[in-house]
């Protein structure tokens, strides 16, 4: 198994460097680090998208188009003498094995929990000593990713509330705000601040945000699209109802629809 799998992998690091090569392919020679951000990006959605539908041929494609891409990367950077794919793993291979002391060493752990903090702990010793332990966290990621991971951070310090009621206020109290907003700067920022609070909430219950707005999103889609359909049938045109009926239709489309 191990030696097929170095033998597959081989193989790919073998045709992107073709690809790259004299007489290879035109658009991957004129690719860069930075031109290649946007796919970089919308192959781990059609990652997260095939996660979400629980389809696990469709999520083996998707992940084979992201490992294109991290070769991709690596093989740009081999070509420049910046470093090559056996650096990219022997880094995360060698991270791995010290940030895991309880699996490769002699420290002992007794939950999950416990091996979150000595992650953490580990880190702080490999940080610069003025740096935020915030730094590492990707500013690019999705606003509600990025809110999250350092809401988390801070929790792990104890920055948190004693229990999910102070923050349950704290979204009345950031909702009250929001009401008494008199321009839309403040309306921005205070909403901004529901969103963060939102986040919290979600931090606390175990709910991944990102994850539940995409579940949101699609079933919205799957309502409105039936409703849509609905008015095909009967030989309406959905922009020229009233609200009321357009509501009825959402009735109807929730019915239809399994959730």
């Amino acid at each position: 198994m191990a030696e097929h799998t170095n033998q597959e992998f081989a193989r790919l690091i073998k045709i992107i460097a073709e690809l790259r090569g004299p007489d290879g392919c035109p658009w991957d020679k004129k690719q860069t680090h930075s031109s290649l951000k946007e796919y970089l990006l919308e192959e781990t959605y059609e990652v997260l998208d095939a996660l979400d539908e629980g389809d696990r041929q469709k999520l083996c494609g998707e992940l084979g188009d992201l490992l294109l891409q991290i070769v991709l990367h690596a093989q740009i950077a081999s070509e420049a003498g910046e470093f090559d794919i056996e650096k990219v793993m022997k880094g995360i291979g060698d991270k791995l094995v010290r940030r895991h002391p309880h699996v490769f060493g002699d420290v002992q752990v007794s939950s999950a929990e416990e091996v979150t903090y000595n992650w953490e702990q580990i880190k702080k010793t490999e940080r610069h000593a003025e740096a935020s332990m915030l730094d590492s966290v990707p500013r690019q990621m999705p606003a509600l990713a990025y809110s999250q991971e350092i809401q988390r951070r801070a929790a792990q310090i104890g920055f948190d509330w004693e229990n999910i009621d102070g923050v349950i206020d704290k979204l009345v109290e950031e909702v009250k705000e929001y009401k008494e907003t008199a321009n839309q700067a403040e309306r921005e920022e205070e909403f901004g601040d529901l969103f963060f609070t939102l986040v919290n909430i979600a931090r606390r219950v175990g709910v991944e945000p990102e994850v539940s707005l995409r579940q949101a999103n699609r079933k919205f889609y799957r309502r409105f699209s039936a409703m849509e359909r609905l008015c095909r049938e009967r030989g309406l045109e959905l922009g020229k109802l009233p609200f009321d009926q357009q509501n009825q239709l959402w009735d109807e489309a929730k019915k239809l629809t399994s959730h």
